[in-house]
């Protein structure tokens, strides 16, 4: 990872068209305001580690369920 100190006001480069600005700093939070391409996908980390976390709880629900349905038709 790389780490890097910034001041207020102070921004860095990813390539040449995304550019993320220091805001401000408050206690322990930090805003950030971010230039990207309307393209580029921005999310929170934690969103996308709970999405994460849905989809394959969602995928192991199915496999469950159909589970149950063939042990229902093996009955039959």
């Amino acid at each position: 990872m790389l780490i890097l100190t910034r001041g207020r006001g102070q921004s860095i480069m990813i390539g040449e068209d995304i550019e993320i600005t220091l805001v401000s700093v408050e206690k322990d939070k930090v805003r950030i305001g971010i230039d990207a391409p309307q393209d580029v996908v921005i999310l929170r980390k934690e969103l996308c580690e709970q999405t994460e976390q849905e989809n394959k709880k969602a995928a192991s629900s199915d496999i469950n369920v159909l589970d149950k349905v063939q042990q229902i038709f093996e009955k039959k």
